[in-house]
């Protein structure tokens, strides 16, 4: 296979520590390939340092290479300050839809018996976030407006990539937005579902309303699902997910750009955590997330190499929970170091087995 560049995103506090046990399993001595690195320093010092100039130049190689990986980083709430490095990357890449799947951790009891694994497809940008307000009046009288938008294309890749995401994990397009209450606006996103649900046939298709679609979430636990959902839905949405399933170890959270075919031109691949300060510096925080998020980028590898390694790691982490190899917050008592150390031996074992039995 030929060498694939990945952009590595250096981050604050825990983020950072997280990443660099995610680079450890991606070693060549662990997956078998060499990948080509390219470090850019995205901790809140050095971005202050260059003001946000890290972050652009960033943005700028993973629309070459096509594949980042980042470690949480810190949003200062100053105003005036460098804000979250995100909105540049989304922005510069052109980011359209974040994709966070929730999945069972053996040992974790979810909330109301979920289990399959449940996506959100979420619009990147557009949306409430953006959005231009003001206020008019005074006191009691005082309106305050807000104008959102939402566009065609960020709605069409949303759709198209929920159900050929749900075409290859077998899933079920569930959900979707408020589009009685608003069809011209939230409408736009159900008319381009409704669309890919006729250019995917085979793939089941249960539109709800959001309301009807958070209510009926906590009574699933059978099939697994793929939510299409606008960027404020979205963000609601994946947080409540995730803790269904009694915790966001078991998540990565992946940023995707398009070409004009709508097939990924750009992954930017993250842990939804964030730098979890309390824990910096103390070798106790969970990697599964940042591990997960290192082996979901392999998967857009196009090479066999790439997927063989990249299943080794998402069985090697849930099969290391299972045997009860957690970290504090699944209630074990390993270091950090140590659950990554777990996972990497099981990875080596898995590629070589699987290499020896080749072709039977």
């Amino acid at each position: 296979m030929s060498t694939k560049s990945v952009v590595i995103m250096k981050g604050d506090q825990t983020g950072q520590e997280l990443l660099e046990e995610a680079l450890r399993v991606l070693d060549p001595n662990v997956i078998g390939f060499e990948i080509d690195f390219q470090t850019f320093d995205l901790s809140l010092e050095h971005r202050r340092k260059t003001n946000n100039q890290v972050v652009y130049e960033a943005a700028q190689a993973m629309k070459r290479t096509g594949f980042g990986l980042k470690a949480a980083t810190i949003t200062p709430e100053e105003k005036g300050d460098v804000g979250s490095p995100n909105a540049i990357l989304r922005k510069e890449i052109d980011g359209k839809v974040i994709i966070r799947t929730g999945r069972r951790i053996p040992g974790v009891r979810p909330v109301a018996g979920t289990f399959a694994p449940i996506s959100v497809i979420r619009m990147a940008v557009g949306d409430a976030y953006g959005a231009k307000e003001w206020r008019d009046g005074e006191g009691l009288d005082e309106i305050a407006y807000r104008t959102e938008t939402i566009d065609r294309k960020t709605c069409r890749a949303v759709a198209e990539f929920a159900f050929r995401h749900a075409k290859k994990t077998n899933a079920k397009v569930f959900g979707g937005p408020k589009y009685t209450v608003s069809p011209v606006y939230e409408g736009m996103l159900k008319e381009e579902m409704d669309l890919a649900s006729q250019k995917y046939p085979e793939v089941r298709y249960e539109p709800q309303l959001i309301d009807a679609t958070y209510a009926l979430l906590i009574n699933n636990s059978g099939d697994p699902l793929v939510i299409p959902a606008l960027n404020r839905d979205g963000d609601c949405l994946s947080d409540m997910v995730l803790q269904l399933f009694g915790s966001i170890a078991g998540s990565e959270s992946i940023l995707m750009s398009f070409d004009d075919e709508f097939n990924p031109q750009v992954i930017m691949a993250e842990a939804p955590h964030g730098t979890a300060p309390s824990l910096f510096g103390k070798n106790v925080a969970n990697p599964m997330a940042m591990i997960l998020a290192a082996a979901s980028l392999l998967t857009y590898f196009g090479d066999a190499k790439a997927s063989a390694a990249s299943r080794a790691i998402y069985e090697s982490v849930i099969e290391t929970v299972r045997e009860g190899v957690r970290t504090s917050d699944l209630g074990g008592s390993s270091t950090t170091s140590e659950f990554t150390n777990e996972v990497i031996s099981k990875v080596q074992t898995k590629l070589e087995v699987w290499t020896t039995l080749q072709g039977f």
